[in-house]
């Protein structure tokens, strides 16, 4: 079977459209509704991670491999081997974010870093092709 590869960069159209957009929104708050500046620039400020990953290009990805489940995230890296991954959980946030877990047969959960987990449907569809198994939770504020 074919190793199922994912990867992205920081440096992408919708993360630059995102910052051009809060600016542009905070620019016009400014011209037009004489919003605060020290608001605005506050808001500002959480555009800073967006920027760090525009400028840096960071690379993040997993991978299924036949030895096992492989990640990095910038500097940060994991693979588990098969044997020891019981299933996969795959939890929906209320900011509607997949986020995924390694849950292993020990109980313990291993967690995939969100910058390094694929569109969960296919990330879902790649882990059933290979027979493992999938649980999914939607909005669970604990786990």
């Amino acid at each position: 079977m074919t190793p199922y590869r994912y990867e992205t960069t920081g440096r992408n159209r919708r993360t630059l459209m995102t910052v051009l957009g809060v600016w542009g929104a905070i620019l016009l708050a400014i011209a037009y509704l004489d919003a605060a500046l020290w608001l605005m620039a506050l808001i500002a400020l959480a555009t800073a991670p967006a920027l760090y990953d525009l400028f840096s290009g960071r690379r993040a990805g997993l991978s299924l491999e036949t030895e096992g489940l492989r990640w990095f995230a910038g500097r940060q890296t994991g693979d588990i081997i098969w044997d020891k991954i019981s299933h996969i959980r795959l939890d929906t946030r209320l900011d509607f974010s997949v986020r995924a877990s390694a849950v292993l047969t020990s109980g313990r959960k291993v967690r995939i870093p969100l910058e390094a987990t694929p569109p969960s449907d296919t990330f879902e569809a790649a882990l059933k092709l290979r027979a493992i198994d999938v649980q999914r939770h939607h909005f669970s504020l604990l786990g």
